[in-house]
């Protein structure tokens, strides 16, 4: 296990990363921390902001009482506000926000009025993922990578259909241009240097929330694919039929699938329907930097996982609460595949998983 304390690579790593963000002296930088955050990450931001010469706060809270029926993981949906009304304006005022909860804020349902900001003036947001600090520095962002997850994500917004295909089966048509509907497109490059942004690191890739009713068809996830909610490699092959967005077949034997069938239905019955098996988004990793084996040489304490939903050339493929669709659940899947092949409309962007640079110009 590694030992977490405060080592000048680590505090390098963190100034790199707020430089790119550029934080200027004067600028005040909320930190937003809970009881059970990792603090080494708390410590390394505040230090590097303050030698910045940024004016630090830091709001931590108590992590709320589990409610859920089952552990609570990878979701980007923290529940440590709490609605706390002085919390939300206090973020909202501040030029920028370090993001240092256990989940992150990307999909917390106070994020839209931290970042309506105050009187014409919004903050900018960095969530530091929930990984162990040698993580976070192989994974410093690169300026480079902006402009490949900006002409992915231009891909993403002009084209008709995603069609995802593999050799293990997998055959699966995203609609991005429902009816009158459309997909919601993002990325992220893992800095955030101008007002209203947002990003989090590690990072690199380019995604879509797709609107209801436009996804259809079969997901093989093969020995090696990631469960990132279970923070575990498969070793079985599990097959997923997907109807109308929602996963109404889980085929395969072995425990990888007894365990993928038990965490949904947990949900379903918790919940009282089925949100926890549709879409939430859909997209592909970008960042050359980020490994798809890095979760054999940590602890599962040590890592969130988040590298491996960047790694270039992944398709990721995730379940549970999808804004864009009306659909809000706390069950949630992260499932990053290897060797798809993903088109946009007739363009290969990623084949067999291999990123095809020529198609993202």
């Amino acid at each position: 296990m590694l030992v977490e304390r405060i080592e000048n690579r680590w505090l390098a790593a963190f100034t790199r990363t707020f430089t790119l963000c550029k934080v200027q002296p004067g600028e005040v930088v909320a930190i937003l921390a809970e009881t059970q955050s990792r603090r080494v990450n708390v410590d390394l931001a505040r230090l590097a902001l303050e030698a910045m010469g940024a004016r630090v706060f830091e709001v931590t809270l108590t992590t709320p009482a589990l409610t859920a029926p089952a552990p609570v993981r990878s979701t980007g949906a923290s529940d440590a506000i709490g609605q706390l009304g002085p919390v939300v304006a206090a973020l909202a005022r501040a030029d920028m926000v370090v993001d240092c909860t256990v989940e992150g804020l990307l999909h917390a349902p106070e994020l839209p009025t931290i970042m309506k900001g105050v009187d014409g003036h919004m903050p900018r947001l960095l969530m530091v993922s929930n990984e162990h600090p040698e993580i976070l520095e192989r994974t410093v962002p690169d300026p480079a990578l902006e402009g490949v997850v900006r002409a992915a994500m231009k891909k993403l917004r002009g084209a008709q259909q995603m069609h995802v295909t593999s050799a293990a089966g997998t055959d699966l048509r995203v609609n991005l241009k429902h009816g009158d509907k459309q997909a919601v497109v993002g990325g992220v490059w893992g800095f955030c240097p101008k007002p209203g942004m947002v990003s989090h690191w590690p990072a690199g890739l380019a995604l879509a929330f797709p609107a209801a009713g436009s996804v259809n068809g079969t997901l093989v996830m093969a020995p090696g694919d990631v469960n990132l909610t279970f923070k575990s490699y498969l070793r079985d092959t599990i097959r997923l039929t997907i109807e109308n967005d929602s996963v109404v077949a889980i085929e395969g034997q072995g425990v990888d699938v007894d365990m993928m069938r038990g965490y949904y239905k947990a949900w379903e019955d918790f919940e009282g329907h089925r949100a926890a098996y549709a879409v939430s988004h859909v997209g592909f990793g970008l960042n050359p930097a980020a490994r798809w084996d890095a979760m054999a040489f940590y602890d599962k304490r040590d890592c969130n996982g988040t590298e491996l939903r960047a790694f270039a050339g992944n398709f990721l493929y995730s379940t549970g609460a999808n804004e864009v669709a009306g659909r809000h659940t706390l069950g949630h899947f992260d499932l990053p595949m290897r060797g798809c092949t993903i088109r946009l409309d007739d363009t290969v962007v990623v084949d067999a998983g291999q990123v095809v640079s020529a198609a993202l110009v």
